[in-house]
């Protein structure tokens, strides 16, 4: 009991000293809690965007339903090639009596917003048909009945044939025709199985890459910091950039065949499909590795134990998945709109997402690439600025 009590007196003690982990401990939760809090109270009601294209008014009409933005389409390019250029949801066409819908399947509470709608409109089309089946009806119900009493009349004074012939007409009926119309559904990315998950996981692949990559970075100049390595490297004439640009080549080429492994692993192994080139997918995810090396190596020198380099991933690492995408960023207040820009993973995700499922080409991702270059390059200065701090000589 005694050396139990030794050890949990050392132990609060060493705690109650270290005051940034006593911060992080009870403010950080409190900061991510609250993040949350924000991200998922902010209006998730997207408006889904649909073209319509040689569609009966009747059924463009049914279709007008909230968060549902409906526009005549009068191109004659593929469905295809219009939610590509220019970024329908889906595209509605009509052939005759049968419909076709594309979707572009990438977004899946958009996509449920426009099979909802149209599930609706069907609904509202069948409500339509009943009623003009029950007006006609009560219409030739109203007819018959003024017949039937005229040609009562008649009968009395003439030939009992016309009673025969009146008999006839009430057994006749007249059924209004009902169009129907037959819908087919297409998918621009995906299929019908594609769920949540598979437009989730090109931001997956972005987040593992970075969150690892800057893991081991971390963890492994920290160790060398630890272990007096760094120290005795910092005693000789070398120059502290110099010192920076070595461990970058030295972890970059682990990270470089840590990044080929996940990227190929999840496009050959989980058999994501892949609209643009996968060469550009492993390029962005490159400069994800490069940011997060960089920021390992810059956040590992505010770090004396591993245990304060977790620290650091619930406060920078982790807040970064819900700027990636999985939260649409339209729907978060302002200030998280513009707090999402300086979230290097918001550039990655989009970058990926763009494609990975809409097929964008490296010329249309260039500009975000070079946002995340700048992203590294400044991570990268300011570890050299704190190597000073190690340098004794």
């Amino acid at each position: 009991m005694k050396n139990i009590n030794a050890v949990f007196k050392r132990v609060v003690k060493e705690m109650l000293q270290d005051k940034r982990t006593l911060v992080l401990m009870f403010i950080a939760p409190l900061v991510i809690l609250t993040l949350i809090n924000f991200l998922f109270s902010s209006s998730s009601s997207e408006t889904a965007k649909l073209g319509v294209r040689s569609v009966d008014t009747a059924v463009v009409k049914s279709l007008k339903v909230k968060h549902l933005e409906v526009k005549k389409v009068d191109s004659k390019k593929s469905a295809k090639n219009l939610i590509k250029i220019d970024d329908y949801n889906a595209i509605l066409e009509q052939h005759g009596d049968k419909l076709s819908l594309t979707l572009q399947n990438t977004d899946q509470s958009k996509k449920s917003v426009i099979l909802q709608a149209m599930q609706q409109s069907r609904v509202k089309l069948a409500m339509q048909a009943s009623q003009s089946v029950i007006k006609a009806q009560a219409r030739a119900l109203k007819e018959l009945s003024t017949q039937m009493k005229q040609l009562v009349q008649v009968a009395a004074r003439q030939n009992p044939q016309i009673v025969a012939q009146l008999n006839g007409q009430n057994r006749k009926q007249t059924k209004p025709s009902v169009k129907k119309y037959n819908i087919k559904v297409h998918y621009y990315y995906g299929n019908k199985d594609t769920g949540f998950f598979d437009t989730l996981m090109p931001i997956m692949i972005s987040f593992i890459v970075f969150f690892f990559v800057f893991l081991i970075t971390g963890m492994s100049l920290l160790g060398e910091r630890r272990r007096g390595t760094l120290g005795r490297i910092l005693s000789t004439p070398i120059k502290k950039g110099e010192i920076i640009t070595g461990y970058i080549l030295g972890y970059g080429l682990f990270a470089i065949v840590q990044t080929l492994e996940i990227v190929l692993f999840t496009v050959y192994v989980f058999k994501l499909q892949i609209m643009g080139s996968i060469w550009t997918i492993l390029l962005v995810n490159l400069l994800v590795a490069f940011v997060a090396l960089s920021l390992g190596l810059l956040l590992s020198a505010f770090a004396t134990s591993e245990f304060q380099m977790m620290q650091f991933i619930p406060l920078l690492v982790v807040p970064q998945i819900f700027f990636a995408g999985i939260i649409p960023v339209s729907t978060m207040v302002n200030w998280l709109q513009w707090l999402a820009h300086i979230m290097p993973l918001y550039y990655a995700g989009n970058m990926m997402l763009s494609i990975i499922q809409q097929g964008s080409t490296f010329m249309q991702v260039l500009p975000s690439c070079l946002i995340m270059l700048v992203f590294g390059l400044i991570f990268m200065y300011g570890a050299i600025i704190t190597m000073r701090k190690y340098r004794e000589v």
